[in-house]
């Protein structure tokens, strides 16, 4: 059992650290993990750095002064060295994603992929087929399964699928927009990786007088308030971010407790259809 008064590290570093207060995905998950965390009187220390050398010096930093008692790493990379630094350092640590090196560490995991390919299922079957998608960062783990799932997807309806890669800034909803739109032909349906760019890009459109769904139908990979409140609502892959955090925090409960490392499941995630996505009409 974990003893009251220890603190949950959680770094947030580079574009994640610039979306702090701004990105409700960010504030909703770490609820969650307060939410699991506080029964057993464990709180979450969020600590926002510029980067991944920041990062690192953190967890030396908290490793030497023992200022934490386990971390949670978010934003998993293909190459991410912060599992083998942890490792030296003799940090617990619950891992947010998938890593290929991290057999000593909890992770918990969603299906991005099938959740990626629910959504081009049903965009396919409003009869779209060309499809864009304004993609998070390109060397995160899940910014890869939802690009390899939607290409797979694509090919097995016959889709012409297109991705850019973004930022999740609403500068970078609007620019991937444009990147798609201008190419021959235009994708009918846009999927974004995150709610904000989605909820900048269809401002965008109708500021332009680009009818949404009728022209160009959209979906964001990330539910929020965002998402209700846009005008018309937007679609998405809706996820429980909040259980998302009770799990993530239920599993630094576990590591503490000395449980042996595994994978614990995300929550699903569903393709909630709203009033942006509609059946193909030109």
């Amino acid at each position: 059992m974990a003893a009251p008064g220890q603190l949950i590290g959680l770094v947030l570093t580079g574009g994640a650290a610039a979306r702090v207060g701004v990105e409700p995905f960010i504030m909703e998950l770490i609820a969650g993990m307060e939410e699991a965390l506080a029964p057993h009187g464990i709180t979450v220390l969020v600590l926002v750095v510029p980067d991944l050398e920041a990062e690192l010096a953190t967890y030396r930093r908290w490793a030497a002064e023992h200022t934490v008692e386990a971390v949670v790493v978010v934003n998993v990379v293909h190459d991410d060295v912060r599992p083998a630094r942890l490792a030296e350092l003799g940090m617990p640590a619950v891992l947010a994603g998938r890593h290929r090196d991290a057999e000593a560490f909890a992770k918990v995991v969603t299906d991005d992929a099938g959740a990626m390919t629910a959504a081009i299922d049903m965009l396919a079957g409003l009869g779209h087929r060309v499809i864009g998608r304004v993609s998070g960062p390109a060397d995160l783990v899940h910014t890869t399964e939802r690009s390899v799932a939607m290409r797979s997807a694509g090919e097995r309806h016959g889709i012409q699928v297109r991705i850019v890669e973004g930022d999740y800034s609403a500068e970078d909803g609007v620019r991937g927009m444009h990147d798609l739109l201008a190419g021959e032909p235009p994708p009918t349906a846009v999927v974004f990786d995150n709610d904000v760019m989605a909820v900048a890009a269809e401002q965008e459109l109708i500021r332009a007088g680009v009818p949404v769904p009728a022209s160009v139908s959209l979906l964001a990979c990330d539910d929020s308030p965002l998402c209700e409140l846009a005008v018309p609502p937007l679609s998405a892959l809706s996820i429980d971010v909040h259980e998302h955090g009770r799990t993530l925090g239920r599993a630094a409960v576990a590591t503490l407790a000395g449980e042996p490392a595994r994978d614990y499941a995300g929550p699903p995630i569903r393709v909630l259809r709203r009033a942006s996505t509609g059946p193909l009409n030109q």
